[in-house]
């Protein structure tokens, strides 16, 4: 029998995708009318009727200013984790503010929900090669698994290619991290994107039905991810670019029908039960993730 799919949301506001960024800046996002809560309070009733549970990374800037929705979130039995603080790439924060936004962020999540924080997603999946630091700081600050790193090569912000495509260990010098990769599928033999958000929204259906199928030959679960901004029928007036507001907003009007379809298909679960069967696998998979310059003994 497959393992079950990871079923995750990135709880975060319209106005915090990286697309979105230039028009959208910090300093005025408590001005802005908040969304979430409402789309939340949906997706909490659709995923109850299906009887499907999750992990929500919620960003912690958002879980400050809307503790009761993070706490539905954790009421309703699904698993509540940390999407850092200000939704900022790593390469903007560089190591000591990403510890910083890593620390503040698991502490204000587990001061709402009352549990431990286990896991961690990078905005944007920033976690790429030559951030491996990221990974020290996550055991350091006392995360037990990342869900951070993209196995491809085609986007032009994120991406790490040498990844493995199933769960593994991360063995670093400050210790050991579970890696949760986002969801590939192979396709005339090219590794493809196949995880969820836009790839879920703009691209035909079965292409990430493809790649939770090959997840499950492999006898590993995938990973499919959503934002709360994507299952929303209201969109805001923003002057970007057509280019940035196709990538966040467009077919939103399919993406529950799709995500209903593929509950049909295939069943779903938080990331920590996959922590807890990759902790009873003893011969699991463990990479060094050593970047380059530590490779080369750089400094």
């Amino acid at each position: 029998m497959s393992p079950a799919h990871h079923f995750t949301v990135d709880v975060e506001e319209y106005f915090h995708p990286t697309a979105l960024a230039p028009w959208y800046p910090m300093a005025g996002w408590d001005g802005l009318p908040r969304r979430s809560p409402v789309v939340i309070d949906r997706l909490l009733g659709f995923l109850d009727e299906r009887r499907v549970l999750g992990t929500f990374f919620v960003v912690g800037w958002l879980a400050e200013r809307e503790p009761a929705m993070v706490r539905s979130i954790a009421a309703a039995g699904h698993e509540v984790a940390s999407h850092g603080y200000e939704h900022a790439l790593l390469g903007d924060l560089g190591p000591d503010a990403f510890r910083d936004s890593a620390r503040r962020s698991k502490g204000v999540v587990e001061e709402i929900v009352g549990a431990p924080v286990l896991g961690y997603r990078a905005p944007s999946f920033s976690i790429v090669p030559g951030r491996e630091w990221a990974f020290d700081v996550l055991i350091e600050e006392g995360y037990r698994y990342d869900a951070s790193l993209f196995p491809v090569r085609q986007h032009p912000t994120y991406g790490y290619p040498t990844a493995p495509r199933d769960p593994f260990w991360i063995r670093r010098p400050s210790g050991r991290l579970a890696e949760f990769p986002s969801t590939t599928a192979t396709l005339f033999g090219t590794t493809l994107p196949a995880s969820g958000g836009a790839y879920f929204r703009i691209l035909p259906y079965g292409l990430v039905r493809s790649g939770l199928r090959q997840s499950e030959t492999r006898g590993a679960p995938g990973m499919f991810y959503i934002h709360p901004w994507e299952l929303d029928e209201w969109a805001p007036d923003v002057a970007a670019p057509r280019l940035q507001r196709i990538r966040t907003f467009w077919r939103r009007t399919s993406t529950w029908g799709r995500m209903a379809r593929m509950m049909d298909e295939f069943s779903f679960g938080p990331v920590r039960d996959g922590m807890a069967s990759l902790e009873r696998t003893p011969d699991a998979p463990a990479l060094s993730f050593a970047s380059q310059d530590e490779t080369n003994g750089a400094s």
